[in-house]
């Protein structure tokens, strides 16, 4: 893992601390929430406080995190809303982090000049021994205050000027006044600078969780279902279907159906014969790593070559994106590729005006797993996973791609991959919508029966 770390690919924009003030914040909060303290003389945190040297020193990396259902956080700056989130069980929890940092910060930069935040993202339930259980969660509430009580100080303190607007002789009540002076000496005047952060709640709709080995949870569909990235769960589920990653007809119907997905060789403003070309390229390192063929400077030069010496050795994934290019590119016959083509997941991305487009990118980067770049981008816990099984050339060779292709520039290569720009994490969920003819002939061939 070191070249990643090295190239900024991995824990990269933790926020560090070592200031001794801020030491002496995170741990009030830390105790408050887990009864732990450090003894670290500095650390990196993530959006929600985590951080990877303290789950080291205390030998639990889901120290803010019980039973990975409930995620707790600490806030020592509005800087954090930048961080990633690691070890994420649930792929609304950094969204929604985010989005609470972003709708108070002005709150929160006035909490934390003096001390840190703590809180929780709260659901219905306390741990998810059963699949089933999952489905009980339909929306987070995120409730935090400082370790000196601000927030519900505040709350108190408005309540009592509220009262004492209210009450004709208030001026005569010296108790009130005195506990409205006590409080705002610790809140600070709360009428001009409020810091109540209420109660968000956020809908927990379609989700990723990595409970049993991986759920990809879509409710908020015409045609709900859950697909598992391990075995299929025993017990049944409040869903239509439950499809593995080993059943990739249904899982292609289900993301038709829906209306989830587009081929990337037909989306409107890419190049989609340039991106069908990258992939082509990351599966043939893939392939000549697993050889253990001569791959030189891995040059784009000495991969052409690569790919003429491997002649009919080339994966099905390689040659089936290769029709595709010439077709786009020289009018050459439409390949005909089905959901049971291995290359399938290859040639389609997320609609990018689709609500849960990150979501769905991210179920294709497992089901195409080959593509590094987008198993990077839409799910790094599984690209660390199967980075660390990879031969050293490919590790090379992915490693540099990523920092020179990729980390040079990040939002446009997001954007001429998926399209779009990010979605709000409450963004409502559109009419379903209904395939058009283009939309069934796609890269599976032939108008497929419904």
């Amino acid at each position: 893992m070191k070249r990643l770390i090295q190239r900024g690919l991995m824990f990269g924009n933790l926020i560090r601390v070592d200031s001794p003030a801020l030491i002496e914040r995170y741990n009030r909060a830390l105790e408050g929430l887990t009864g732990k303290h450090t003894e670290l003389p500095d650390f990196h945190i993530d959006i929600s406080g985590f951080s990877p040297e303290i789950g080291d020193e205390l030998g639990d990396h889901l120290y803010l995190n019980p039973n990975g259902c409930n995620r707790q956080f600490i806030i020592l700056t509005t800087d954090q809303r930048r961080a990633p989130l690691l070890n994420a069980k649930f792929s609304t929890s950094r969204g929604i982090l985010r989005q609470f940092i972003e709708d108070n910060e002005a709150k929160l930069f006035a909490l934390t000049a003096h001390d840190a935040v703590a809180g929780e993202l709260m659901n219905s339930v306390y741990e998810v021994s059963t699949p089933a259980k999952l489905f009980d969660i339909r929306k987070i509430v995120v409730e935090a205050d400082t370790t000196q009580a601000h927030v519900a100080n505040a709350r108190l303190l408005a309540d009592k000027i509220d009262a004492f607007q209210a009450k004709p002789d208030a001026w005569f009540d010296d108790v009130l006044i005195a506990e409205m002076i006590g409080l705002a000496k610790q809140t600070g005047d709360v009428t001009r600078t409020p810091i109540d952060l209420g109660r968000a709640e956020y809908a927990q709709g379609n989700f990723w969780t990595d409970h049993f080995d991986g759920l990809y949870v879509f409710r908020d569909v015409e045609h709900p279902a859950v697909i598992a990235m391990g075995e299929k769960p025993a017990e049944r589920l409040p869903v239509g279907d439950v499809f593995t990653r080993n059943e990739p007809n249904g899982i292609a119907t289900f993301l038709e159906v829906n209306g989830l997905v587009e081929p990337v060789i037909k989306a409107r403003g890419v190049n989609g014969a340039t991106i069908l070309r990258q992939k082509m390229d990351f599966i043939l390192v893939d392939a000549a790593a697993s050889k253990g063929e001569d791959m030189g400077a891995m040059s784009a030069r000495e991969l052409r070559q690569l790919a003429h010496r491997m002649g009919r050795d080339l994966p099905e994934e390689f040659q089936a994106l290769a029709a595709l290019v010439r077709w786009a590119e020289n009018n050459g016959k439409w390949p005909r590729i089905t959901s049971r083509h291995p290359a399938y997941f290859y040639t389609l991305r997320a609609r990018p005006d689709h609500p849960d487009r990150d979501l769905i990118n991210q179920l294709l980067a497992e089901l195409a797993p080959k593509d590094f770049r987008q198993l990077f981008i839409c799910h790094k816990q599984a690209f660390y996973q199967a980075y660390a099984r990879w031969p050293e050339r490919k590790k090379e060779y992915v490693a540099e791609f990523l920092y020179r292709d990729y980390m040079a520039n990040k939002a446009g290569a997001r954007e001429a991959l998926f399209g779009g720009r990010e979605m709000a994490v409450q963004a409502p969920l559109p009419p379903p919508r209904k395939p058009d003819l283009v939309d069934l002939v796609g890269p599976w061939g032939a108008i497929r029966r419904r």
